[in-house]
């Protein structure tokens, strides 16, 4: 028996759209991630892109539990002395809430061009409204 493996011309693409309004950082970044590897479908192939499309909303209203939204830290580093940047989750929210949403993301696809490939298929907005109504995207629930 041969070992299957997809091929990236041949897999069927979804687009879904998931409200991320009142529901924790975490889990909406866990199964976005998860549909966008495609890790849901019984061809998943770990090297090639399997994943669906995903339109999040809502991003500036989710949740983070605990005392993150003051005490955890995001840092860059631009490499030059004195370049070095700390933000907390509620300064990024006010300026650009869709990246809180996005750097979770980021976290959990690989690190390569394979994991670059799968977050051009994420599109993340803050409010309620999205451009990918043509595509009729299916709703799913958290």
């Amino acid at each position: 028996m041969k070992t299957f493996s997809a091929k990236a011309p041949e897999v069927d693409r979804k687009w879904y759209v998931i409200d991320a309004a009142d529901h924790i950082l975490g889990k909406v970044a866990v199964e976005a991630a998860r549909l966008l590897r495609g890790k849901h479908k019984p061809i998943f192939t770990p090297h090639v892109d399997t994943g669906d499309h995903v339109v999040i909303i809502n991003a500036e209203k989710v949740r983070l539990s605990g005392n993150k939204e003051t005490e955890k830290i995001y840092t860059s580093y631009s490499g030059y002395v004195g370049g070095q940047k700390v933000e907390t989750p509620k300064k990024v929210r006010a300026r650009r809430p869709e990246l809180l949403v996005e750097r979770a993301i980021r976290g959990m696809v690989p690190h390569t061009r394979l994991g670059r490939a799968q977050l051009r298929k994420l599109r993340v907005y803050a409010g309620a409204e999205h451009e990918q109504e043509a595509q009729k995207p299916e709703p799913y629930t958290i």
